[in-house]
């Protein structure tokens, strides 16, 4: 799987602490309205997406505001039922998609196997600058929008449930969906696996964008979480990884629909497998009513 092989710089864990961090009071909606990121640095992939395995996956495409991307979706089923679904976005490259269906690495699973396995429908989206895509990557700042279309695009697929769905991403993948769930409350819920709260830590490798105070503030989720309005979880394992970003963002927090754990035992990588099983599960048995919680989950 091409996206699985995450580079040691996706671990960086910044040495940043709540009181590093100039307090925020607009969201960050209102923050980026009349903003115009610099992006300084061409960096797109042109290459071309990688058929599914039928039966899996169909290769369709979404209407972003950067014009088509690609995504894997999984296809209609024969029951005729709507049912929940989630945009899984992965580390490293977030913003192409290739082979997201395996193979199974109980180390490090990019794939989330384990919500199709559970009757979840899925949507892996290519965002802009992936692919054999035009437009150009802008690091955390467009891609929260094109997140945002492959949400409205799955909302009208005829057997999605267009109130439950779910959106989840790892590292990289978890930073921009922390973001995502910071600019808008249409998910049911948000799983976010070891993003961190500063993206400056990221440098030249994830970031495209000029590398300024405000370029950097936007791109940065622990500066938003204020803005919160969909139950969202956060979870980094305490052996490697973004720990240290994890409790700081904790410790600044208090948005009650911002939910961080700090699971023992686990790395950055091998805790994707065993708690997407225990979210997988949660998803499928959610009924769109009341507000969505999990049952309690190993420390």
């Amino acid at each position: 799987m091409k996206r699985c092989l995450i580079l040691p710089l996706c671990l960086v864990t910044l040495s940043v602490v709540a009181g590093c961090w100039r307090r925020e009071t607009r969201t960050l909606l209102e923050a980026k309205r009349g903003f115009q990121t610099q992006v300084v640095r061409q960096e797109d992939d042109r290459e071309a997406v990688v058929a599914p395995p039928k039966g899996l996956f169909n290769l369709v495409e979404y209407k972003s505001p950067v014009g088509m991307l690609p995504a894997y979706l999984t296809p209609p089923t024969k029951d005729g039922k709507k049912h929940p679904a989630i945009i899984w976005i992965t580390g490293g490259d977030s913003n192409s998609i290739g082979e997201a269906w395996g193979p199974d690495d109980p180390q490090n699973d990019q794939s989330a196997r384990a919500f199709r396995q559970a009757g979840v429908v899925m949507l892996f989206p290519a965002l802009r600058g992936g692919n054999t895509t035009t437009s150009r990557k802008e690091s955390f700042f467009g891609e929260v929008d094109d997140v945002l279309a492959a949400a409205d695009f799955l909302a009208k697929q005829p057997h999605v449930d267009p109130k439950r769905i779910f959106l989840g991403g790892h590292s990289t993948g978890g930073t921009l969906v922390l973001l995502v769930a910071e600019s808008s409350n249409r998910f049911r819920a948000v799983f976010c696996f070891g993003p961190v709260s500063d993206v400056s830590g990221y440098g030249g490798q994830y970031l495209t964008c000029a590398l300024t105070d405000q370029e950097l503030r936007l791109r940065s989720p622990g500066n938003w979480l204020h803005g919160i309005k969909s139950p969202t979880f956060v979870f980094e394992g305490d052996l490697e990884g973004n720990g240290e970003d994890l409790q700081a963002m904790q410790r600044s927090n208090s948005n009650p629909q911002v939910h961080f754990q700090l699971i023992r035992g686990y790395s950055h990588f091998s805790i994707l497998a065993p708690m997407n099983q225990k979210l997988a599960q949660s998803v499928a048995q959610d009924r769109g009513t009341g507000s969505f919680t999990l049952p309690p989950l190993p420390q």
